[in-house]
């Protein structure tokens, strides 16, 4: 039976039920991640053997009677707890397919978590599943000396002059946060990142206040000028814990600071026991300098995975069809995005 929760507490306490899960999912992050015509919902599928959550952000579809959903920014997917060791999904696909007809959801897109088991074997016949590139982790079940012995040659002699010429501390106040915002934002200035990337001010005090979230704000200050140069926000849940947002001073590049920040968040979670240091992919998880930069921290490597669901295939066309008709055809870049009918203009 599908049933459908918007309210904080029911959420969270369903999502709990599961063995494993990360704040992806939790209400808190869809909450303060959801836009002005997003709502977020969380999907609950129940038998007498297994209980399914897929959160979603459901979104309206400008100038139409349709809808459809995405998931947050970062991994969430869907959760699964069974008894029975094979999920077998056929009611499953049945009333979710029912549910998204009754609401006139078009199309369904997320980012599977990739940590997480059995989402692909819950998913099996609902759309199809992807997997463009690659996500690095620090295992943390390893001793600590074992981890750095798995640091590239460049990457130790870097963490080793950071370590010299600046001081990690844990970021408390207000003017800590400020000051890493405003570092966050010079950065993806700088490599002119996409506008989603670009949170409002809410968000990162929202995200830090939350009490769903174990948030730690690390920041890096230079010993000579007392500046704080670097930072990044780090999201521990479950034996997980998530490098999410990051940011440097373009002056302070050649300290390279931020990667002492990550080497002192895994020396950290390590002593307090988490499983995995999730450093995430490269852009658009492709395996390109971001994905370099994180790699040279450890050859640990998952799939990162996308789920893209077309429910209703003849108003997805329409759809499409009127969105490049009300566009220049030259400037529209639709290649895999997805939903087709989202794309945007190209560069």
């Amino acid at each position: 039976m599908i049933e459908v929760i918007t309210e904080q507490s029911v959420w969270n306490a369903a999502i709990k039920q599961v063995e494993h899960y990360d704040f992806y999912h939790t209400y808190c992050y869809h909450d303060l991640s959801r836009k002005a015509n997003e709502t977020p919902i969380l999907i609950k599928y129940k038998d007498e053997n297994s209980l399914v959550l897929l959160p979603l952000l459901v979104r309206e579809i400008e100038n139409t009677e349709y809808k459809d959903a995405t998931s947050v920014y970062g991994y969430a997917g869907v959760l699964l707890l069974s008894d029975n060791k094979c999920f077998e999904n056929e009611s499953f696909k049945k009333e979710l397919n029912q549910y998204f007809l009754d609401h006139k959801i078009v199309s369904v897109f997320s980012r599977l978590h990739p940590y997480l088991n059995h989402q692909e074997e819950v998913l099996n016949g609902l759309g199809y599943i992807s997997n463009p590139g690659e996500v690095v982790y620090i295992n943390l079940s390893e001793p600590l000396d074992i981890q750095r012995q798995r640091y590239s040659s460049r990457l130790k002699t870097h963490v080793n002059k950071a370590s010299r010429l600046c001081t990690i501390i844990e970021g408390e106040t207000e003017a800590h946060l400020r000051a890493f915002m405003d570092i966050y934002y010079e950065n993806m200035s700088r490599v002119n990142a996409n506008d989603s990337y670009f949170f409002d001010e809410s968000y990162f005090i929202k995200l830090m206040k939350n009490q769903e979230c174990n948030v730690d704000l690390s920041l890096a200050i230079c010993n000579e000028t007392q500046a704080i140069i670097a930072g990044a926000i780090f999201i521990k849940t479950d034996n997980i814990v998530q490098y999410h947002l990051s940011g440097i001073k373009e002056a302070y590049l050649d300290l390279n600071p931020i990667k002492l920040v990550i080497d002192n968040m895994r020396v950290k979670a390590t002593k307090e026991g988490f499983k995995f240091l999730n450093l995430g992919g490269g852009r658009s998880s492709k395996q390109d300098s971001l994905f370099s930069f994180k790699s040279s921290f450890s050859k640990n490597y998952k799939p990162f995975k996308l789920w893209k669901y077309i429910i209703n295939k003849e108003v997805y066309d329409n759809l499409t069809k009127q969105h490049l008709a009300n566009s220049c055809d030259e400037d529209i870049e639709i290649g895999e995005f997805f939903p087709a009918y989202r794309s945007v203009m190209s560069n």
